[in-house]
């Protein structure tokens, strides 16, 4: 269990303070100005499997690329070892841009880490530097649980409270096209957690458009979420349901995507009813601009 006190106090707690004495001169080269680092071949090393970063900026591999050409790796990553080989636990940033500068070797510390902890020791690196986007926090907090942690031991290995982990779960509730917003930017954690209080998709993927195209706050989209999630008090005609023609059909969607809305017809070619839907007195006042255009 000690190696899970070490865990979560971070990269600290695995650099020995003097070197590895079993470790091979044939594979390793130790550098004297930092006790426990050593030159790895860069080809020996394979990235982690568990990674749970999945985004990683082109530009800014780049721009540490430069730098490390320039001034070298100032920091060492992590590493573990893998048969002949080593795995590489945390760092992932400094060996792509390593690669990238065309490095031979890279400054490691070679940890002692089961195969079972690495997740849990890259996720707390990277929570430590705010380097995840909430989906990929979400994920791993999702793989720490498969293996048998609750949500309260999730939180104290990475050093946040059992309700932050909760809420990066739900967002795993949110269909992929939405959580690619989140991971993107398009979206932040709190337009997602306006839009899971929608349940209707239809409904929620209308409301994640007016986000996006009207650049709301957060407040903003909570309150149109309240208006969408509440329970509609409209008693159903008894013609809803029934079929429209293609003519009408065509009408409908051209609607909606004038009004960015839903709109539903009921009736026929010559006599009916269009209802078209808003959410809240903010969203009533766009889509009355949006039908006076031009007078």
């Amino acid at each position: 269990m000690a190696r899970r006190n070490a865990l979560g106090r971070g990269l600290g707690a695995l650099i020995p303070e003097e070197p590895r004495a079993s470790e091979p001169a044939a594979e390793t080269t130790p550098r004297g100005d930092e006790p426990g680092v050593a030159e790895i071949p860069v080809d020996r090393i394979d990235p982690n499997p568990e990674q749970p970063r999945r985004v990683f900026d082109p530009d800014e591999i780049e721009l540490l690329s430069e730098s490390i050409s320039r001034h070298g790796v100032l920091q060492p990553v992590v590493v573990r070892r893998a048969g002949d080989r080593f795995e590489l636990v945390v760092g992932e940033r400094r060996f792509r841009a390593s690669q990238a500068a065309g490095r031979e070797t890279i400054p490691a510390v070679v940890a002692d880490v089961a195969e079972a902890d690495r997740l849990e020791l890259a996720l707390v690196e990277n929570v430590q530097r705010q380097d995840l986007n909430p989906i990929e926090l979400a994920l791993a907090f999702t793989a720490l649980c498969d293996a048998g942690a609750t949500q309260e031991e999730v939180g104290r290995r990475v050093g946040l409270d059992r309700s932050s982990v909760a809420n990066h779960l739900r967002l795993l509730d949110l269909s992929r096209d939405l959580q690619q917003d989140v991971e993107t930017g398009a979206l932040t954690t709190g337009h997602a957690k306006a839009l899971l209080q929608v349940a209707n998709p239809e409904r929620r993927r209308h409301l994640r458009d007016k986000i996006v195209e009207a650049g709301l706050s957060v407040r903003q989209a909570e309150e149109l979420a309240r208006g969408a999630a509440a329970p509609s008090r409209r008693k159903k005609s008894p013609r809803a349901g029934q079929p429209v023609s293609p003519e009408l059909q065509n009408v409908v969607d051209l609607l909606r995507e004038h009004l960015k809305t839903q709109v539903r017809v009921q009736g026929d070619g010559t006599r009916g009813r269009i209802e078209i839907e808003y959410f809240g007195a903010e969203d009533l006042t766009r889509i009355v601009n949006a039908m006076l255009e031009g007078r």
